[in-house]
């Protein structure tokens, strides 16, 4: 990868979007990252369409590209969830002007009833696309994104990254599933779009939360459990587990501890994992590989968050995302329309000036 100087990306003019979604090149970037660079390999759909990965998915778009497979035991769950999350933040941005897709590296496994089937799971909406291919094929528009490891060899040791990037404007970044959900929706949304979207009224730096410590555990929810799970009233996404508060008065330390550090052999076996698989719509309790040290962690800020009252739902539901539907008025939209203030108190401005020092500090960077 190489790294692009910050004062030039900021200085590349906006460009005013298609009707379709796509946005006109001008030789700043696209013209190096185009269809000479990409292959231009034939894929299918969860539908069944049959599309052209540079000439139907990504000329002159927006877009999300990750590489998942529907058998993962660990991480792929946990992108996808978190990639659920993006998609209701964006609303009906998704499959207008911002675009998802999720490229399975198990083609021989993944077809693509297979692929709607993982889609229907996870409740996803129109506008995401998950996709199959020639093994072949996958690999190499893997290795032109920077995302197929030298030491690959099992399915299990693929990239944990995705990819980001406008092709109309050349801007192209690798970023991680573990970030927060309304930072890569700001990414998609605002960043790559040249911030054309207009603020909303009553944002400022002097509204910004202060920064306090956050905890081992916490730091751990947020980037590993939080895009399956809230907490009480948790961010007013849906999420596709059930709400945590309360769990270890309910199951007990013990069977929290042993769930959260091998749900793959619990689920073989215990009775309540059974269940909670089957009511939460058989969605997979990744196995996120964590430490002893780890896990303690995590129980302590679960029990230390058993206080907190229950604002939405009931904590003990046993039907999928009964506490967590997302209210409209947290939608981003691409319009002028301001957010309501419970929006902008997760949003705040603050977020903006965060994302350009934040990915400075990490090096900016283009495809090679």
């Amino acid at each position: 990868m190489k790294t692009l100087a910050l004062a030039a990306l900021l200085a590349l003019a906006p460009l005013a979007p298609h009707a379709s979604g796509r946005q006109e090149t001008s030789g700043n970037g696209a013209d190096h990252w185009g269809a000479d660079y990409f292959p231009n390999i034939e894929l299918t759909a969860q539908d069944g369409r049959r599309v052209r990965f540079f000439d139907d998915l990504v000329e002159g778009k927006v877009v999300l590209i990750n590489f998942i497979y529907t058998r993962c035991p660990d991480a792929c769950p946990l992108e996808t969830a978190r990639l659920t999350e993006v998609q209701d933040i964006l609303g009906d941005r998704v499959g207008r002007d911002v675009f998802l897709y999720s490229i399975s590296i198990d083609p021989e496994h993944d077809t693509p009833a297979v692929l709607a089937e993982y889609a229907e799971r996870f409740q996803t909406k129109p506008g995401w696309l998950f996709l199959t291919g020639d093994a072949d094929d996958i690999a190499l528009l893997r290795r032109k994104l920077g995302l197929l490891g030298a030491d690959e060899e099992e399915l299990k040791d693929h990239s944990l990254s995705l990819v980001i990037g406008n092709q109309a404007t050349g801007r192209w970044m690798r970023r991680s599933p573990f970030e927060n959900a309304y930072m890569l929706a700001n990414q998609l949304g605002d960043w790559l779009h040249d911030w054309k979207a207009a603020r909303p009224e009553g944002q400022d730096y002097a509204n910004a939360p202060e920064l306090r410590q956050v905890s081992r555990g916490e730091g751990l929810f947020r980037t590993r459990c939080s895009a399956c799970h809230a907490v009480g009233a948790g961010d007013g996404l849906v999420h596709v587990g059930p709400n945590l508060e309360g769990v270890l008065a309910r199951r007990g330390r013990e069977w929290v501890e042993r769930w959260i550090a091998a749900p793959d052999e619990m689920l073989a076996s215990d009775p309540i994992a059974q269940e909670l698989f089957a009511a939460y719509g058989k969605v997979t309790m990744p196995n996120l590989r964590l430490n002893e040290v780890e896990v303690a962690a995590l129980i302590e800020f679960l029990a230390g968050e058993d206080g907190a009252p229950v604002h939405v739902g009931d904590a003990g539901a046993t039907e999928p995302h009964a506490c967590c539907r997302k209210p409209d008025e947290l939608v981003l939209t691409g319009d002028a329309e301001p957010r309501s203030a419970s929006a902008r108190a997760l949003l705040p401005a603050g977020v903006s000036l965060a994302l350009v020092l934040g990915v400075a500090a990490l090096g900016w960077r283009r495809l090679r």
